[in-house]
């Protein structure tokens, strides 16, 4: 009999607190001393890299300062109408921003600098080599820009042992060493998929384990092939 797993408490939001810099340190300590409006900051990097973390802690930042921040990304409905009560306005992904989304990022950008509201960007690929309008990449890359590198395994390994202490679950080696062979290494991803996998061993009264974790998405996968 499945047993219904007791809600342990969803994964922390990203703050600035609980950012891992590893090589990021520049970028991390850039955000936190900003004092608004400054030049645009634009980070950029692979998946994984926390670019998307940063900037959800530079906005969870003005937001307990009382201020507010627009965020926009590029699967964001248009239109993406701009408030000037906004102190920071955040556009992520930029590299897949389609045409009618640059035009909107472009208009974000001009309407933030009448207003004096701070822009932070990012994307996978340095502003030079955006596939985007001219007159967009030229204004995500005059302002300050870090590159951003994916976690060490060790600190990797470090962050999802804290996550299990935080959990009261203790994961093994064989198992941490499968998912830093068999799966992208990006945090956020694991992070998920260890979640997934804590709910999965709840409901069956497992420990986590290798073959636990073939189970899960082996099921998940039967389950998905069903619906389509």
């Amino acid at each position: 009999m499945k047993q219904i797993p007791l809600p342990i408490g969803p994964l922390p939001e990203p703050t600035f607190e609980n950012f891992l810099p590893g090589g990021n340190a520049a970028a991390l300590d850039h955000l936190r001393a900003l004092v608004t409006p400054a030049a645009p900051v634009y980070l950029w990097g692979s998946g994984g890299s926390g670019k998307s973390h940063l900037l959800r802690g530079l906005a969870a930042s003005c937001q307990a300062q009382g201020q507010r921040a627009g965020w926009f990304d590029a699967s964001a409905r248009q239109p993406w109408v701009f408030s000037p009560d906004w102190s920071l306005v955040v556009i992520d992904r930029c590299d897949a921003l389609d045409t009618d989304a640059q035009q909107a990022a472009f208009t974000l950008f001009i309407e933030a600098a009448a207003h004096g509201v701070q822009v932070a960007a990012a994307g996978r690929l340095p502003p030079v080599d955006l596939p985007l309008r001219d007159d967009l990449r030229t204004r995500l890359g005059w302002g300050h820009v870090f590159a951003l590198q994916p976690l060490p395994d060790a600190e990797t390994r470090a962050a999802l042992r804290r996550e299990g202490d935080r959990r009261g679950i203790l994961l093994s080696d064989e198992l941490m060493d499968h998912l830093l062979t068999h799966f992208p290494r990006d945090l956020g991803h694991l992070m998920q998929l260890f979640d997934r996998l804590d709910t999965f061993s709840l409901a069956r009264s497992r420990r986590l384990s290798v073959p636990l974790l073939r189970q899960m998405l082996s099921e998940e996968a039967t389950a998905a092939a069903d619906i389509a």
